[in-house]
């Protein structure tokens, strides 16, 4: 009953709405507008017009390939199934995402727009897009060893659970971490057949990375959010936001360190670990939680911090 009067309360406000649109990150210029009418919303449902999730989803994965891996080759072709299975699951993630949450998407200005929500696409075109996603993701999984495979199994019982916890938990975004930061034990298993203490530090700094910038992300949100009852890291530290992405970043960098450390890690990786620790320091700086546009913009810097950090793996590999 609740949620019905804010659902229309919210229809309410909208259509009383005669300034400039809302904030929405979705983007329906570019290369998805050149689309057939009919792809667009699939298109827009599994992210496709926002790939900075994807690339999110490989990195921490493509940290432990390059970590544990001792065949270049190998090593490779490693890379490019993790590379496709982060965006198609990725994808499957946000259409089970926008299944749980297309009442709740109504009453947020940034999500308003979403296919689901909109109406644009129903249930049942949803759950078709989800199964042949579903089904390309495993397909890639069955190219994996068996301990990369039973990880990966693992993993859809996270992307499942994570759209439930912001509605029990102020902390989605370390539910979060723990789900997008699952490449890295993942990426381990499959380049070194097992599993070693670096490949769980890895996953720690994956962790503390992912809760810093999901936080930042749900600064987007924080306002809409307060109204409709919704949890989240960025209303739990609202002001004290910056503080708390320090702890997160500073862990980042030690959980890192350290992880190069107990790999043996050549001092290359020490000293260029700087510029991934820069990256982040200035993210803390900059970060304005009134700004939805300054947040997104931070957050899709996330894409080349992980980035440098392969770059400082692959250079201690050397």
């Amino acid at each position: 009953m609740v949620l019905e009067w804010a659902l229309i309360a919210g229809k309410i406000a909208l259509m009383a709405h005669d300034g400039p649109l809302p904030f929405t990150d979705i983007v329906r210029t570019g290369w998805v507008a050149r689309l057939p009418a009919a792809w667009v919303p699939y298109a827009l449902l599994a992210r496709a017009d926002r790939p900075v999730g994807g690339w999110l989803l490989f990195l921490p994965g493509l940290w432990a390939i390059l970590l544990g891996a001792t065949d270049a080759g190998a090593a490779t072709w490693l890379m490019v199934l993790f590379l496709a299975g982060s965006f198609v699951m990725r994808a499957a993630g946000c259409v089970v995402n926008d299944l749980w949450d297309r009442d709740l998407d109504r009453l947020v200005a940034r999500t308003a727009g979403r296919p689901l929500a909109s109406g644009a696409l129903r249930m049942r075109q949803a759950l078709s897009f989800l199964a042949a996603l579903l089904a390309i993701g495993l397909a890639i999984l069955l190219l994996l060893d068996t301990a990369a495979r039973f990880l990966g199994l693992i993993s859809l019982v996270l992307v499942a659970a994570y759209p439930l916890a912001k509605r029990v938990t102020w902390w989605p975004q370390l539910m979060l971490g723990v789900t997008f930061g699952w490449g890295a034990p993942m990426g381990y298993a499959a380049a070194a057949g097992t599993l070693a203490p670096e490949a769980l530090l890895l996953y720690g700094a994956a962790i503390a990375w992912i809760l810093g910038y999901d936080t930042i992300y749900a600064h987007q949100d924080r306002e809409d959010d307060a109204l409709i009852g919704v949890r989240s890291t960025a209303r739990l530290f609202a002001e004290r936001t910056e503080g708390f992405l320090a702890a997160c970043y500073a862990s980042t960098v030690a959980l890192l360190a350290a992880a190069g450390w107990a790999a043996g890690l050549a001092w290359q990786f020490h000293v260029a670990l700087a510029l991934p620790a820069w990256m982040l320091w200035r993210q803390i700086r900059l970060i304005d939680i009134h700004d939805p546009a300054l947040c997104l913009r931070l957050f899709q810097a996330n894409r080349d911090v992980g980035l440098a950090v392969a770059l400082a793996i692959g250079l201690g590999r050397l």
